[in-house]
């Protein structure tokens, strides 16, 4: 989704068309998130983008889209722009943290000598 949103409306009021842009976006992750993976894939992801305009436009985090839509509201900006790109996830094991129990720390002979 690549689309410049428009913030008045002859007969809408603000806060209602911000919700109805809100709303929008949500039912368009949610429709892409629907959608079967590839074989290779673990989820899908997003490429997100905000600005005042598609040359001015910043990478943004998913989660952050309602806030900037918020933003352009406090702002009073006419329109905004949006991109909203799905791409192919692919999950990382977090490394193991190997936690090393030390024979000297007095806490912790006291805790094994409880049980």
């Amino acid at each position: 989704m690549k689309k410049t949103f428009k913030m008045t409306h002859p007969k809408i009021k603000l806060p209602r068309l911000v919700e109805a842009i809100k709303y929008e976006v949500k039912k368009y992750i949610k429709r892409e998130r629907g959608k079967t993976l590839p074989p290779d894939v673990d989820f899908w992801d997003f490429d997100c983008r905000y600005g005042v305009d598609q040359a001015s436009s910043e990478v943004i985090h998913l989660s952050d889209i309602n806030k900037c839509i918020s933003q352009a509201e406090a702002q009073q900006l006419e329109s905004f722009y949006l991109e909203v790109l799905v791409k192919p996830g692919h999950r990382t094991k977090k490394p193991k943290e190997k936690t090393e129990i030390h024979k000297e720390d007095p806490e912790i002979q006291d805790n094994e000598d409880e049980d």
